[in-house]
């Protein structure tokens, strides 16, 4: 089974507002990069958006180390909310709707896909995979305003 590093980011204009995400995928000496964005949604929604982007883009079931810096996606599988949210029928614990499901749902068939471990990283700090998605994401957002 390939195994493959994936940093993925996620950033708003406003929130909602203009978005944009970003996906770096390295396995050997190859990189791809994903990046997209959409007008009218949020940074959770970009968060998520990251990650499915770049599982989805995978041909064949990897080993994947995904390295995000967004506590809301990657606190869900390493704190086991995702598990909680399946058994309660898509519930927080404060029994409200888990916003986003339709893009959870997509992520979690791509978890059942591919052997994943998170790792939470510090935004905004050295990391230079984190540094580089942050980046594109941001430039998704610059693109969508200057056609408007």
């Amino acid at each position: 089974m390939n195994s493959v590093i994936l940093y993925t980011d996620g950033a708003c204009s406003g929130n909602p507002g203009i978005g944009g995400w970003a996906a770096i995928l390295r396995s050997g000496d190859k990189e791809k990069v994903l990046a997209g964005g959409e007008r009218l949604t949020t940074n959770n929604r970009m968060e998520l958006m990251g990650v499915i982007s770049g599982l989805e883009a995978l041909k064949k079931p990897c080993q994947v180390d995904i390295y995000s810096d967004s506590a809301y996606v990657v606190n869900a599988f390493l704190q086991d909310w995702i598990s909680y949210w399946l058994m309660s029928g898509w519930r927080t614990k404060g029994k409200k709707e888990v916003q986003n499901i339709e893009l959870w749902k997509r992520l979690l068939s791509q978890t059942e896909r591919h052997q994943i471990k998170w790792h939470k990283v510090k935004g905004h700090a050295d990391n230079e995979l984190n540094n580089r998605c942050d980046a594109l994401a941001r430039g998704e957002i610059d693109k969508i305003k200057s056609s408007i």
